[in-house]
């Protein structure tokens, strides 16, 4: 008998060993296409392994599948599968469209709902609309081939398929008994106007982790020899069972209610289906859905047995008929059936959601903003990702070694020491199952709200050896491990520890300290690799801003010479104020960190100076006549022209403002000595280093790359409603560029921007990126932040026009309040009933299934706010519901930096 925890003791945070976080929903929904599976010879990972072949062939490094969950390291898998008598094939995972398949880009093409979790994963729920009609596979590979960039792209409610309601809702729950004992409810509806019969399958399988198939030769490889079984398992009271046995995870019964019937196979590759040659067993991945859909009753295996298996309910619905299936997940031997406990266990963990959500919200928030509050919550819990991608491992597979000579166009041979091996927030389970630098750092402070230690770990994890390149890099993203993501993770470390100091009156030194000092090492090496010609000007490449900009950032110049990027400079000079923030916070207990201190004042002053004087004061960064900040593209022969997009990397250099209150500076003896001996020798940096010293005598202190002067300058450009202020938050490109496209000619070669409020019209970076009009909630919370900064130190006696032009004159907190209320709005109804970010989708205005289930986009039109792009980013535009609690919960005296306080 295993200890266990009672009901009590779980909770939605959990146990303080973490114990209550062995099961969640850590299974991805798409592995098929991803780069761990590709072992093609041309890189083109969504071809190697289509979804077509997803039910058919084992995967190498991960699973998938509909609102499932797996233990912490994927070795049993739980999860959903549906059939409605008519689809082709089983509906085991979410289908959408590859990058060369859709208009726009790569995009799922379901409907399906994160609708609560815990942090703990005590009490899930999710949502599945499952058509009763055949699935239009074809239909929307084919249409959406036919469209091009100007067209919308052509939708799963557009093939008439949820018409007259003829679908059913298919919730799944899951509640912990306790931290391995998982109650899982399946509740179907009818919602058609008649009768109709649906196939559903829970079904628990094991990761292949004992052979894998090469490919088109189908050549087994040898792994673990202790290969996992699933069989007909023994319960009590004669329920029906099956048992999943595993030599690290132990055993454990799939209990249910009634009496139904079990289909047994294995997680093995179908070889002869998809290279014609032999498989290593007659029951293959797909056995199951062939038996069910095909009618083979030799698919399954008749002695019951395999490493994977399915219970199989046929249930007939009158139309608005509802049933409710019952399952436990629990450790074989434990004396627990489906009837002890297991309403009174939901009962309590929906109670204990209720509750923690409830006193998380903010006293004046309506139902509808706590309604968005906890989805995006829910979201973000749900993409959590068990990920494992063993380098050395794939790329020996590939022919590689260590010590081999970089050949051929294999991604990420620079990578071979990382290992990753760690459940991780992705940015979205199905568009983007990998993790992100950046979004991961986003996705931090928002879920600090929610799981302050989750939010740490994921900080931390890059910054291990594991991950951590030996020369300093930060791992970007899958695709590419090398390309270059914005330094945000001081700015999110610091983030998280005042958050949590703030929370619970204890801030986590030990985890700001260890990050901080792996933090040196990835500075160290932008530093060393990013400023090439060592004047302080940094040149990232796209830097997370994808196709926003004239060329291709990632790749040489069409002119030669380089790219001095306004936004790659500001982002360092926000990565200097973010490691000085923290080096104030250790000094305090450890005096060396003083020359840390001082260090990246240093550093902060000379990229400031940077960006206004590269070279002769006529080619900088700031456009005197503009009163913006552009990219500076530096020819061979040392011209220089400034690249007059006004977007995001333009803006960017606000969000480089910090202040710092008497207090923290303090903590360093001899700095105000040492800032004035750096102007005395440096003399040409006085403007600058008066930006950190202006204030009262002994009052805060102001880090910003603007003076007031530039700042009002930028503001208004901000604030205007014809140019970056739309209804919905920041527009990442200025709409002066509808009318006004900029244009570049090289060669003969026209290269233009201009500003797309929805969709990309640019092929760039896969044509599936757009920073040309939309509203991105990552860079508004940065502004944001810059803003409530700012306000910091001028206070109310700083005001500004908002909208620019309008005569409403407002201070920098009341215009970060404006900002967010705008974005938060983007999800609200509206006083007509509507949530912007529907657009004109009328099943999802008005319907009662459907209006009030929020789809957190990963950008959103600029002049509506209806949403675009990946469904299901919550990762980081999950960060509307932290500000949302920032906003709710308190005052503009909260930002102040008080004027009064003592220095020494």
């Amino acid at each position: 008998m295993s200890t266990r925890k009672s009901t009590e003791q779980i909770g939605p945070q959990g146990d303080e060993e973490g114990r209550s976080r062995l099961w969640g929903p850590y299974l991805s929904e798409r592995q098929w296409g991803t780069v761990r599976e590709d072992y093609s010879d041309n890189g083109d990972a969504w071809a190697y392994f289509p979804h077509d072949h997803a039910r058919s062939r084992a995967y190498r490094w991960g699973e998938d599948g509909l609102g499932g969950i797996c233990d912490d390291k994927q070795r049993l898998c739980f999860a959903l599968a549906l059939w409605n008598g008519r689809d082709p094939i089983l509906k085991e995972r979410a289908f959408g469209l590859t990058n060369g398949e859709g208009n726009h880009g790569e995009d799922v093409k379901e409907y399906y709902f994160y609708l609560d979790s815990t942090p703990s994963h005590s009490y899930m729920r999710y949502l599945y609309k499952y058509p009763q009609a055949e699935y239009p596979y074809n239909d929307l590979v084919a249409t959406n081939q036919q469209r091009g960039r100007g067209d919308f792209e052509y939708e799963l409610l557009d093939t008439g398929l949820f018409d007259d309601d003829r679908y059913f809702d298919v919730s799944v729950e899951y509640a912990k008994a306790a931290h391995d004992d998982v109650l899982i409810r399946v509740t179907v509806d009818n919602r058609g106007p008649d009768e109709a019969t649906v196939h559903v399958l829970p079904t628990l399988w094991f990761r292949n982790t004992w052979s894998w198939s090469e490919g088109a030769g189908g050549a087994e490889l040898a792994g673990s020899t202790d290969k996992p079984r699933i069989s007909v398992g023994g319960s009590p009271r004669g329920t029906v069972a099956i048992t999943a046995a595993h030599h690290e995870l132990g055993s454990y019964d799939l209990r249910f209610g009634d009496s139904v019937p079990l289909l047994f196979t294995e997680n093995e590759t179908n070889n002869e289906r998809l290279f014609g040659s032999p498989s290593a067993s007659p029951y293959v991945k797909d056995g199951i859905g062939r038996h069910v859909v095909n009618g083979e009753i030799e698919a399954v295996n008749p002695a019951q047995e395999g490493t994977k298996a399915a219970a199989h309910w046929t249930l007939t619905l009158p139309p608005g008929g509802s049933t409710t299936l019952r399952m436990r997940l629990a450790p074989t031997g434990a004396q627990l059936s489906l009837a002890h406990d297991f309403d009174s266990v939901f009962d309590t963990r929906i109670s204990e959601a209720d509750g923690f959500y409830d006193a998380l919200a903010p006293e004046r928030a309506s139902d509808d903003e706590r309604r968005v509050m906890r989805q995006a919550f829910a979201g973000m819990l749900w993409s959590k990702q068990y990920y494992y991608f063993d380098l050395e491992t794939w790329l020996a597979e590939h022919g590689l070694a260590p010590w081999s000579l970089p050949r051929g166009g294999t991604r990420n041979r620079e990578w071979f020491h990382m290992v990753s091996d760690d459940i991780i927030s992705m940015p979205d389970k199905w568009e983007y199952p990998w993790f992100a630098a950046w979004d991961l750092a986003f996705h931090a402070t928002a879920l600090a709200m929610v799981d302050v230690r989750f939010a740490k770990e994921q900080l931390e994890l890059l910054t291990r050896d594991s991950y951590l390149h030996p020369n300093g890099q930060l791992p970007a993203y899958e695709w590419n491990f090398s390309d270059v993501n914005p330094p945000v993770h001081a700015w999110a470390a610091y983030f998280v520890y005042t958050m949590e100091e703030n929370t619970t009156g204890h801030g986590d030194r030990e985890f700001l300290e260890r990050t901080f000092q792996k933090l040196l090492t990835n500075f160290t090496w932008w530093v060393n690799r990013k400023d090439p010609t060592e004047r302080n000007v940094f040149q990232g490449g796209f830097l997370g801003l994808d196709n926003i900009g004239v060329f291709d950032r990632s790749a040489p110049l069409p002119t030669g010479g380089q790219l001095e990027q306004a936004d790659g400079t500001a982002w360092m000079a926000l990565y200097c104020q973010g490691m000085l923030q923290i080096a104030l916070e250790l000094v305090e207990h450890n005096p060396a960190y003083e020359d840390l201190v001082l260090k990246f004042v240093e550093h902060y002053l000379w990229i400031s100076a940077a960006m206004d004087r590269v070279g002769d004061l006529d080619d900088g960064m700031w456009d005197e006549e503009d009163g913006f900040y552009y990219d500076v593209l530096r020819m061979p022969d040392g011209q220089a022209v400034r690249l007059k997009v006004r977007s995001m990397v333009g803006l960017l250099p606000l969000c480089a403002s910090t202040v710092f209150r008497p207090s923290q500076l303090a903590k360093v003896s001899g700095l105000r000595e040492r800032l004035h001996r750096f102007a005395t020798r440096h003399p040409s940096l006085s403007a600058t280093l008066a930006s950190a010293s202006a204030g009262s005598a002994g009052g805060p202190r102001l880090l910003s790359v603007m003076d007031e002067k530039k700042l009002l300058r930028v503001l208004e450009r901000l604030l205007s409603e014809d140019e970056f202020l739309g209804p919905h938050g920041i527009r990442a490109l200025s709409r002066h560029h509808a009318e006004h496209p900029y244009t570049f000619w090289v060669d003969g070669r026209q290269h233009q921007v201009g500003y797309v409020p929805a969709e990309s019209d640019s092929g760039m970076f896969g044509g599936n990126s757009n920073w040309r009009g939309p509203v991105w909630f990552p860079v508004n919370t940065l502004v944001i932040r810059a803003l409530l900064n700012l306000y910091g130190f001028y206070g109310d006696d700083l005001t500004v026009e908002c909208p620019s032009g309008s005569g409403v004159r407002m201070t920098l907190y009341e215009v970060a309040e404006e900002i967010s209320r705008r974005l938060g709005a983007t999800f609200l109804r509206g006083p007509d009933g509507r949530r912007p970010v529907y657009g004109g989708q009328e099943k999802f205005q008005n319907d009662p299934h459907w209006r009030d289930l929020i789809s957190f986009h990963e950008y959103f039109h600029g002049d509506n706010g209806a949403g675009i792009g990946a469904a299901h980013q919550t990762g980081w535009t999950g960060l509307v519901a932290l500000l949302m609690m920032l906003f709710g919960r308190l005052e503009p005296r909260d930002f102040l930096a008080d004027p009064g306080e003592e220095t020494s």
